[in-house]
């Protein structure tokens, strides 16, 4: 009996259309690639995004995940905190994740040792640089954390029926201002643009400080991502083959 119960798990699993993970830039892709797992970067640009999910209209998915870096809206939250979202919020509009996905890349994440928590997750089309934006953000969409995927990654999973969860790493925290250069410190396929930002430091020497600051930042995040991108496919299509 128990052998048939593990031969029909095999057979779900093998059945199982890839979970499409979408993520701001490449290196977020490389924490969460993985058997069963198909990755899309934005490139940190919302009509990117939006063109490239359109252009996967006929492509089968069994889930969907928001999954990278994030700004903090919390004070409370530092560099590294994980954020598993309960909601997505876009506009006016709030949208609850998948309760039992969230659960288990709750405990998942807290197992491989993270700090984390749940919280409602705001998605935006322009990065939130200054505590005043995300001051904002935090008192009109009553959220945690700030990315710019999480908004559109649902919109998709929502049309197309699939399971969609948000797991989030704080980068830059409440209190910290970004220096200008960030938003442009990306390719369109996600990948550091060094000389852009050598070119921005050469005609503003004064984003040096925040520009090391922000490395700083972004790497407690990138831990946390490497303890968690392990964890979704193998966990969330364990589910998937039990639904």
């Amino acid at each position: 009996m128990a052998r048939d119960s593990s031969r029909r798990r095999t057979a779900k699993l093998d059945a199982l259309a890839p979970i499409l993970v979408i993520v701001g830039m490449k290196r977020e892709a490389a924490c969460a690639a993985g058997e069963g797992v198909t990755t899309l970067c934005s490139g940190a640009n919302a009509a990117s995004l939006r063109r490239r999910l359109d252009a996967l209209a006929e492509a089968d998915f069994s889930a969907v995940v928001s999954f990278g870096l994030a700004g903090g809206l919390d004070h409370a939250l530092r560099p590294g905190h994980v954020v598993v979202a309960d909601v997505v919020v876009a506009g006016e509009e709030r949208r609850d994740t998948h309760s039992r996905f969230s659960s288990a890349l709750m405990k998942g994440a807290a197992a491989a040792g993270c700090k984390v928590s749940p919280g409602a997750i705001v998605g935006v089309d322009e990065p939130a640089m200054h505590p005043a934006a995300k001051a904002a953000l935090r008192e009109g969409a009553q959220a945690v954390a700030v990315d710019m995927e999480s908004h559109l990654a649902e919109d998709f999973a929502r049309r197309r029926n699939v399971p969609f969860v948000a797991l989030r790493a704080i980068s830059d925290p409440a209190a910290r201002a970004l220096p200008p250069l960030v938003a442009r410190a990306l390719t369109p396929e996600g990948d550091i643009d060094s000389m852009g930002v050598a070119r921005e430091l050469i005609r503003g020497p004064g984003q040096l400080g925040g520009m090391i600051r922000a490395g700083l930042d972004s790497r407690a995040a990138f831990v946390s991502l490497g303890r968690c991108g392990p964890l979704l496919g193998p966990l969330l299509r364990l589910m998937l083959a039990e639904l």
